[in-house]
């Protein structure tokens, strides 16, 4: 299944105030079909896994999800902004690179992993020489027990 956001600079831009509440992402346009929010929410009520390729698409999904974790057709403009607090809808795991520290995304996947978490994988892909940014090496996150 395909989904669409149309990703602009902001989203690699780093971070520069000191209360991430104060930060403005740029907003970016995103599509996600009726056929495709259908499917998705099909897998979801057998109790399948959605995992999210990138944080692009995790950051379109969650955009389309409402607060009773019911994904909708989606063909609009998105700012969502995901730090550690967030509550995740609808994935359940993700794929992604290793990314900036200081960046939107690393937040991304602090919210969704836990902060110590990232922090330990961080430390050993740099003792591990692992690339990190757009093309770096690429991990698996799934989403903690609770």
């Amino acid at each position: 299944m395909f989904v669409t956001l149309h990703v602009g600079g902001g989203t690699f831009l780093p971070v520069k105030v000191d209360d991430t509440d104060n930060h403005k992402m740029h907003a970016e346009f995103g599509v996600l079909t009726k056929e495709v929010a259908d499917k998705i929410n099909a897998y979801k009520k057998q109790g399948r896994r959605i995992i999210s390729v990138g944080t692009t698409s995790l950051r379109l999904l969650e955009s389309a999800t409402d607060e009773n974790g019911i994904i909708h057709p989606f063909e609009t403009e998105t700012s969502i902004f995901i730090t550690p607090g967030y509550k995740f809808k609808m994935i359940d795991a993700m794929f992604t690179n290793f990314h900036l520290s200081g960046s939107t995304l690393f937040m991304l996947v602090c919210a969704f992993a836990g902060i110590d978490t990232m922090k330990n994988a961080y430390d050993y892909a740099i003792k591990n020489n692992y690339r990190f940014f757009s093309y770096g090496d690429a991990c698996l996150i799934e989403k903690p027990e609770k």
